[in-house]
């Protein structure tokens, strides 16, 4: 992974009432859906206290534009049974720019890339 070329998208939600088992099921499909996807760096889900955090990273902004793109309709589901609570995107200020416009509509926190370390 380069920290100049890698966005993680880092969503968390919090299942209405009673649905969290439901969420909790729907997850496989996600999970399923990412792994065909070429700029895919690593995705799985965790859950604290009822919150469900999707840990997420792809190779530029276009791999993390083309997995929302890939997994929309399973997202739409998602989000029937749960609220988004909060929504963070980081990266580096070039890839992050491309995503602007296409998650303008969306309450993303955009946290900008400014030193990193790969081993």
């Amino acid at each position: 992974m380069n920290p100049e070329t890698t966005v993680s998208i880092h969503p968390y939600f919090k299942p209405h009432d009673g649905k969290l088992d439901e969420f909790i099921a729907g997850m496989e499909a996600f999970v399923e859906r990412t792994s065909s996807e070429e700029k895919v760096l690593f995705y799985d889900f965790t859950v604290c206290d009822g919150v469900v955090f999707c840990r997420e990273a792809y190779v530029g902004g276009e791999g993390a534009l083309a997995h929302l793109a890939n997994v929309d309709d399973l997202l739409k589901a998602a989000l029937e049974i749960s609220d988004l609570i909060r929504l963070e995107v980081h990266g580096a200020a070039a890839e992050l720019d491309k995503m602007r416009e296409p998650l303008a509509d969306l309450p993303v926190d955009w946290f900008v890339l400014e030193t990193g370390l790969v081993k």
